[in-house]
């Protein structure tokens, strides 16, 4: 067994020497191969390196070249350009030369022309004061008659073509006015006029009258202060007068009192409580009427201070008409006169039921009711274009908006028609003088009559004092005149008329 171990020992040895051997032959073999192929790789890299080295020479040399061709290019050319402005210079130089020349030349030009000049004026003036002589008047004079020929001429021409222009413009107008007007007013009935504010309360008897006074009049005073209205009991039999300047708050007495009066218990307490139920009901009533106004007129939308606003104009009478009703006939109007000439009419039935707006509160604010209705659509309608109109319908504010235009045209048809307002006899009295006094006042005037209940204004002048074209320009006088110092419902015609009679006796 011995033997054994030591053969494998050796056979183990043997094969570690042999191995050894050949891994040191295969390596050697490798690095032999390895360095005959760096070898042909330098020799490679070598013979490359030159190649690109000589290209590198060539293409150094053509840049060279090419450089030095650019070089002497850019040489000839700067040659070419020194040459031409010398030659430039010396154009320049010779034409400043003959602009200098001219120049004095000029200088000696104008010398001769103001001299001539100077000459020609001292003739003028020599041959002005000649003329001045012969005539008798001096330049200046005869200047301010040409001028004032010449004024006369230009304003007889432009009346003439006023004239002519007017008549062309107004015949077109009437005709398409009187067309939507009428096809408006067809469109729209209303009642006549019945019925006012009611200011008086009927008493079952002169005893009541006692009862309401109270002891030392504290019912009285209590109702006054409890309703912000004057109650006058005076000697007329069993009638009562409420007075106020408040619509609303004169119609709250008026239910407050004939309540007191149905009921028969009257004291401050009393009082105090039938005023408040009274409020609430005409709170109530108020608004019912707006909300109901608004859906009559196709107004939807509107704030609710407004609806309460309108339905105070219940109350409201503007020369006996009632103005809510009076509103609603001019929303209707703008409406159709919106449609008529294709312009919104929703829009135009919003301002034609607003416009009066402002008479609900002009008792409590200051201002005119044009002016105080528009400041309250911007308020709570927050739309310019109607408060525009709002304020511009009865011409206090100049008429710019066409929607203003329609209103104060509905507005003019619902105040003028026939039954629509009443006017005391006084008021009306007065107007007419006023009118005619306005017509009289003018020079060239012989009479004036105010006519058609005060709606038209005849006017008959001089005529050795006046021309035909002067008739044109004082009816736009008179008009104008009549516009800026009187107030009226409607509009009023002025119509002047000049008659020339020539006669002669055939003997």
């Amino acid at each position: 067994m011995n033997y054994v171990y030591i053969l494998v020992g050796l056979s183990l040895v043997l094969g570690g020497v042999l191995g050894y051997y050949v891994r040191q032959l295969v390596a050697n073999q490798q690095i032999l191969g390895t360095r005959k192929e760096a070898e042909r790789l330098l020799t490679e890299a070598t013979t490359r390196h030159r190649e690109l080295l000589r290209d590198a020479r060539e293409e150094a040399r053509k840049l060279r070249n090419a450089a030095e061709s650019e070089n002497k290019e850019h040489r000839q050319q700067l040659q070419r350009l020194e040459t031409r402005l010398d030659q430039k210079e010396a154009t320049i130089e010779r034409k400043q030369s003959a602009i200098g020349r001219r120049e004095r030349e000029l200088d000696d030009r104008a010398r001769e022309l103001q001299q001539t000049s100077d000459d020609i004026e001292e003739l003028k003036k020599k041959e002005f004061e000649k003329l001045e002589q012969l005539s008798g008047i001096s330049s200046d004079e005869a200047k301010r008659f040409l001028l004032q020929a010449l004024e006369d001429e230009v304003k007889e021409e432009a009346s003439r073509h006023v004239r002519i222009w007017e008549s062309q413009v107004r015949e077109d107008a009437d005709r398409t006015a009187h067309f939507v007007l009428a096809t408006a007013i067809q469109r729209c009935t209303a009642d006549v006029v019945s019925e006012t504010t009611v200011s008086t309360v009927t008493l079952p008897s002169d005893e009541m009258k006692g009862r309401l006074i109270g002891r030392e009049g504290r019912n009285i005073r209590a109702l006054e202060q409890a309703t912000g209205v004057d109650l006058i009991i005076d000697d007329t039999p069993e009638v009562v007068t409420i007075s106020s300047f408040a619509p609303v708050r004169r119609e709250i007495a008026r239910i407050a009192l004939n309540k007191l009066i149905l009921d028969g218990r009257i004291h401050p307490a009393r009082i105090e409580e039938v005023v408040e139920k009274a409020k609430a009901e005409v709170d109530a009533i108020i608004k019912t009427e707006g909300e109901n106004a608004s859906y009559e007129a196709s107004v939807p939308g509107l704030h609710p201070e407004l609806i309460k606003l309108i339905g105070q104009l219940k109350y409201r009478t503007s020369y006996g008409q009632n103005v809510l009703q009076h509103s609603l006939e001019v929303a209707h109007l703008s409406g159709m006169i919106a449609a008529e000439i294709g312009s919104d009419a929703s829009i135009a039935r919003r301002a034609g039921l607003l416009h009066d707006i402002g008479k609900a509160v002009d008792y409590e604010v200051q201002g005119s009711h044009a002016a105080i209705g528009a400041n309250l659509v911007r308020q709570w309608d927050k739309s310019e274009e109607v408060a525009q109109a709002v304020g511009e319908h009865h011409g206090e504010a100049q008429t710019t908006s066409t929607l203003g235009f329609i209103i104060s045209a509905a507005d003019a048809i619902s105040g003028s028609r026939q039954g629509a307002r009443r006017e005391s006899l006084d008021q009306y009295l007065k107007r007419i003088h006023e009118l005619e006094d306005i017509a009289t006042g003018f020079e060239g005037v012989e009479k004036a009559y105010a006519i058609q209940a005060g709606r038209e204004v005849r006017v008959l002048v001089k005529p050795e004092d006046m021309d035909d074209l002067g008739t044109v320009r004082l009816a736009r006088d008179i008009s104008k005149k009549i516009e800026e110092c009187l107030t009226y419902p409607g509009q009023i015609r002025v119509v002047v008329a000049r008659q020339t009679t020539a006669v002669e006796y055939a003997k």
